[in-house]
Protein backbone atom coordinates (compact mmCIF):
# COMPACT_ATOMS: atom_id res chain seq x y z
CA UNK A 1 0.00 0.00 0.00
CA UNK A 2 1.68 3.09 -1.07
CA UNK A 3 1.06 6.06 1.76
CA UNK A 4 0.07 9.90 0.96
CA UNK A 5 1.47 11.90 3.90
CA UNK A 6 -1.36 13.94 5.45
CA UNK A 7 -0.33 17.35 4.79
CA UNK A 8 -0.97 19.94 7.46
CA UNK A 9 0.06 23.46 9.48
CA UNK A 10 -0.05 21.49 12.37
CA UNK A 11 3.22 20.15 13.83
CA UNK A 12 3.42 16.19 13.48
CA UNK A 13 4.42 15.99 17.04
CA UNK A 14 0.94 16.68 17.98
CA UNK A 15 -0.91 13.90 15.22
CA UNK A 16 -1.29 10.93 18.32
CA UNK A 17 -2.66 13.95 20.22
CA UNK A 18 -4.91 15.76 17.87
CA UNK A 19 -6.80 11.89 17.12
CA UNK A 20 -7.17 11.20 20.76
CA UNK A 21 -8.91 14.61 21.41
CA UNK A 22 -11.15 14.75 17.76
CA UNK A 23 -11.74 11.11 18.78
CA UNK A 24 -13.31 12.65 21.58
CA UNK A 25 -15.04 16.00 21.35
CA UNK A 26 -18.01 15.30 19.18
CA UNK A 27 -19.21 12.42 21.03
CA UNK A 28 -18.95 14.77 24.28
CA UNK A 29 -20.31 17.67 22.64
CA UNK A 30 -23.05 15.41 21.84
CA UNK A 31 -23.34 13.74 25.38
CA UNK A 32 -25.45 16.99 26.46
CA UNK A 33 -28.17 15.78 24.01
CA UNK A 34 -31.53 16.98 25.87
CA UNK A 35 -33.74 13.71 24.73
CA UNK A 36 -31.11 11.49 25.12
CA UNK A 37 -28.49 13.49 28.18
CA UNK A 38 -25.47 10.73 28.02
CA UNK A 39 -23.63 13.25 30.62
CA UNK A 40 -26.33 11.71 33.53
CA UNK A 41 -24.83 8.40 32.85
CA UNK A 42 -21.21 9.73 33.94
CA UNK A 43 -21.66 8.26 37.37
CA UNK A 44 -22.10 4.60 35.45
CA UNK A 45 -19.33 5.55 32.68
CA UNK A 46 -16.40 6.60 34.36
CA UNK A 47 -15.68 3.49 36.47
CA UNK A 48 -16.47 1.44 33.24
CA UNK A 49 -13.50 3.13 31.57
CA UNK A 50 -11.19 3.39 34.14
CA UNK A 51 -11.17 0.42 35.15
CA UNK A 52 -10.55 -1.37 32.09
CA UNK A 53 -8.01 1.09 31.62
CA UNK A 54 -5.99 0.02 34.43
CA UNK A 55 -5.25 -3.50 33.13
CA UNK A 56 -5.19 -2.38 29.15
CA UNK A 57 -2.26 -0.13 30.42
CA UNK A 58 -0.48 -2.60 32.44
CA UNK A 59 -0.51 -5.17 29.49
CA UNK A 60 0.41 -1.98 26.98
CA UNK A 61 3.43 -1.34 29.40
CA UNK A 62 4.33 -4.91 29.46
CA UNK A 63 4.50 -5.34 25.92
CA UNK A 64 6.07 -1.65 25.29
CA UNK A 65 8.87 -2.81 27.40
CA UNK A 66 9.41 -6.19 25.50
CA UNK A 67 9.55 -4.64 22.27
CA UNK A 68 5.78 -6.38 21.20
CA UNK A 69 4.95 -3.09 19.92
CA UNK A 70 6.39 0.41 20.61
CA UNK A 71 5.94 4.45 19.32
CA UNK A 72 7.33 6.19 16.70
CA UNK A 73 8.34 9.67 18.64
CA UNK A 74 8.16 12.27 15.01
CA UNK A 75 4.54 11.79 15.75
CA UNK A 76 4.30 12.34 20.09
CA UNK A 77 4.65 15.51 22.10
CA UNK A 78 7.38 13.52 23.92
CA UNK A 79 5.84 13.25 27.28
CA UNK A 80 6.05 9.96 28.72
CA UNK A 81 4.49 7.68 31.65
CA UNK A 82 6.54 4.79 32.14
CA UNK A 83 7.37 3.22 28.96
CA UNK A 84 4.28 4.86 27.50
CA UNK A 85 3.44 7.73 25.66
CA UNK A 86 0.79 10.51 27.22
CA UNK A 87 -0.90 10.20 23.96
CA UNK A 88 -1.36 6.42 24.40
CA UNK A 89 -2.91 6.47 27.85
CA UNK A 90 -5.31 9.23 26.63
CA UNK A 91 -6.59 6.82 23.92
CA UNK A 92 -7.78 4.46 26.50
CA UNK A 93 -9.84 7.52 27.87
CA UNK A 94 -10.81 9.08 24.77
CA UNK A 95 -11.87 6.04 22.35
CA UNK A 96 -13.52 4.37 25.00
CA UNK A 97 -16.03 7.56 25.50
CA UNK A 98 -16.63 7.60 22.22
CA UNK A 99 -17.30 4.04 21.89
CA UNK A 100 -19.63 3.87 24.79
CA UNK A 101 -21.46 7.12 23.93
CA UNK A 102 -22.13 5.25 20.39
CA UNK A 103 -23.75 2.26 21.72
CA UNK A 104 -25.69 4.07 24.44
CA UNK A 105 -26.80 6.41 21.58
CA UNK A 106 -27.38 3.24 19.02
CA UNK A 107 -30.19 2.24 21.94
CA UNK A 108 -32.28 5.30 21.44
CA UNK A 109 -32.30 5.63 18.00
CA UNK A 110 -33.10 1.90 17.47
CA UNK A 111 -35.87 0.61 19.60
CA UNK A 112 -35.65 -2.55 18.20
CA UNK A 113 -32.66 -5.02 18.81
CA UNK A 114 -32.82 -7.20 15.69
CA UNK A 115 -29.70 -9.58 16.80
CA UNK A 116 -31.32 -10.38 20.35
CA UNK A 117 -32.83 -13.65 18.98
CA UNK A 118 -29.11 -13.92 17.60
CA UNK A 119 -26.35 -12.80 20.13
CA UNK A 120 -26.06 -15.99 21.80
CA UNK A 121 -25.03 -18.10 18.85
CA UNK A 122 -22.90 -15.18 17.79
CA UNK A 123 -21.27 -14.79 20.87
CA UNK A 124 -21.13 -18.62 21.56
CA UNK A 125 -19.24 -18.72 17.46
CA UNK A 126 -16.81 -15.51 18.80
CA UNK A 127 -15.86 -17.89 21.90
CA UNK A 128 -14.83 -20.86 19.80
CA UNK A 129 -12.88 -18.69 17.06
CA UNK A 130 -11.02 -17.02 19.67
CA UNK A 131 -9.88 -19.89 21.80
CA UNK A 132 -9.29 -21.95 18.98
CA UNK A 133 -7.10 -19.60 17.19
CA UNK A 134 -5.59 -17.84 20.15
CA UNK A 135 -4.29 -21.28 21.74
CA UNK A 136 -3.19 -22.27 18.57
CA UNK A 137 -0.82 -19.30 18.16
CA UNK A 138 -0.21 -18.57 22.41
CA UNK A 139 3.64 -18.49 21.10
CA UNK A 140 2.45 -15.24 19.25
CA UNK A 141 1.95 -13.21 22.08
CA UNK A 142 -0.29 -10.17 20.40
CA UNK A 143 -2.79 -13.11 18.95
CA UNK A 144 -2.36 -15.29 21.72
CA UNK A 145 -3.34 -12.78 24.61
CA UNK A 146 -5.87 -10.45 22.66
CA UNK A 147 -7.69 -13.68 21.69
CA UNK A 148 -7.72 -15.91 24.21
CA UNK A 149 -8.76 -13.08 26.47
CA UNK A 150 -11.52 -12.45 24.57
CA UNK A 151 -12.94 -15.45 24.22
CA UNK A 152 -12.68 -16.07 28.18
CA UNK A 153 -14.32 -12.89 28.79
CA UNK A 154 -17.08 -13.74 26.38
CA UNK A 155 -17.62 -16.94 27.97
CA UNK A 156 -17.81 -15.61 31.64
CA UNK A 157 -20.40 -12.99 30.06
CA UNK A 158 -22.33 -15.79 28.64
CA UNK A 159 -22.22 -17.94 31.67
CA UNK A 160 -22.59 -15.66 34.48
CA UNK A 161 -23.55 -12.45 33.47
CA UNK A 162 -25.83 -13.57 31.17
CA UNK A 163 -26.89 -10.08 29.48
CA UNK A 164 -29.53 -9.37 27.15
CA UNK A 165 -27.41 -6.57 25.63
CA UNK A 166 -25.18 -8.41 23.37
CA UNK A 167 -27.08 -7.96 20.17
CA UNK A 168 -27.33 -4.10 20.53
CA UNK A 169 -23.19 -4.12 21.16
CA UNK A 170 -22.77 -5.96 18.02
CA UNK A 171 -24.62 -3.19 16.26
CA UNK A 172 -23.08 -0.95 17.99
CA UNK A 173 -19.86 -2.01 17.34
CA UNK A 174 -20.14 -2.82 13.35
CA UNK A 175 -21.00 0.90 13.41
CA UNK A 176 -17.53 1.95 15.48
CA UNK A 177 -15.35 0.14 13.03
CA UNK A 178 -15.83 3.63 10.24
CA UNK A 179 -14.29 5.22 12.71
CA UNK A 180 -12.17 2.46 13.89
CA UNK A 181 -10.28 1.84 10.25
CA UNK A 182 -9.87 5.80 9.93
CA UNK A 183 -8.37 6.62 13.44
CA UNK A 184 -6.18 2.82 13.35
CA UNK A 185 -5.29 3.38 9.94
CA UNK A 186 -3.98 6.50 10.27
CA UNK A 187 -1.94 5.15 14.03
CA UNK A 188 -0.74 2.36 11.94
CA UNK A 189 0.61 4.38 9.04
CA UNK A 190 -2.35 4.94 6.47
CA UNK A 191 -1.85 8.26 5.14
CA UNK A 192 1.46 9.75 6.53
CA UNK A 193 5.13 8.71 6.46
CA UNK A 194 5.69 5.93 8.52
CA UNK A 195 3.34 4.47 11.36
CA UNK A 196 2.69 6.36 14.81
CA UNK A 197 2.48 2.79 16.55
CA UNK A 198 4.85 -0.24 15.12
CA UNK A 199 4.33 -4.06 15.87
CA UNK A 200 6.61 -6.75 16.15
CA UNK A 201 5.47 -9.33 13.23
CA UNK A 202 6.77 -11.97 14.94
CA UNK A 203 3.75 -11.44 17.77
CA UNK A 204 1.11 -11.20 15.61
CA UNK A 205 -0.47 -13.10 12.19
CA UNK A 206 1.21 -11.27 9.98
CA UNK A 207 -2.41 -9.97 8.75
CA UNK A 208 -3.41 -6.61 7.80
CA UNK A 209 -6.48 -5.00 6.60
CA UNK A 210 -4.89 -2.30 4.86
CA UNK A 211 -2.09 -1.08 7.59
CA UNK A 212 -3.96 -2.10 10.45
CA UNK A 213 -3.11 -6.02 12.18
CA UNK A 214 -5.81 -8.08 12.45
CA UNK A 215 -5.20 -8.38 16.55
CA UNK A 216 -6.41 -4.82 16.55
CA UNK A 217 -9.77 -5.32 15.93
CA UNK A 218 -10.25 -8.29 18.47
CA UNK A 219 -7.94 -6.20 20.68
CA UNK A 220 -10.40 -3.10 20.43
CA UNK A 221 -13.56 -5.10 20.72
CA UNK A 222 -12.57 -6.74 24.05
CA UNK A 223 -11.88 -3.34 25.99
CA UNK A 224 -14.97 -2.01 24.75
CA UNK A 225 -16.80 -4.82 25.35
CA UNK A 226 -15.33 -4.64 29.15
CA UNK A 227 -16.43 -1.10 28.69
CA UNK A 228 -20.20 -1.80 27.83
CA UNK A 229 -20.34 -4.72 30.01
CA UNK A 230 -18.86 -2.42 33.18
CA UNK A 231 -21.17 0.33 32.51
CA UNK A 232 -24.55 -1.49 31.74
CA UNK A 233 -23.69 -3.61 35.23
CA UNK A 234 -23.50 -0.57 37.16
CA UNK A 235 -26.71 1.27 35.31
CA UNK A 236 -28.61 -1.93 35.86
CA UNK A 237 -27.49 -2.00 39.64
Amino acid sequence: MTNTPIKTILNPHYLYLLLDLLSFAFPFLCSFYRPAPFYKQWKYLWPAILIPAILFLAWDEVFTRAGIWGFNPQYLTGIMIGSLPLEEILFFICIPYACVFTYFALTHLLERDRLFPHQELITSALIVAMLVIGMYHLEKLYTGMTFVGLGLFLAFQLLKLRPRYMGRFYIAFAVILIPFFLVNGILTGSFIEGEVVWYNDAHNLGIRMGTIPLEDLFYGMLMIVMNVSIFEWLRQR
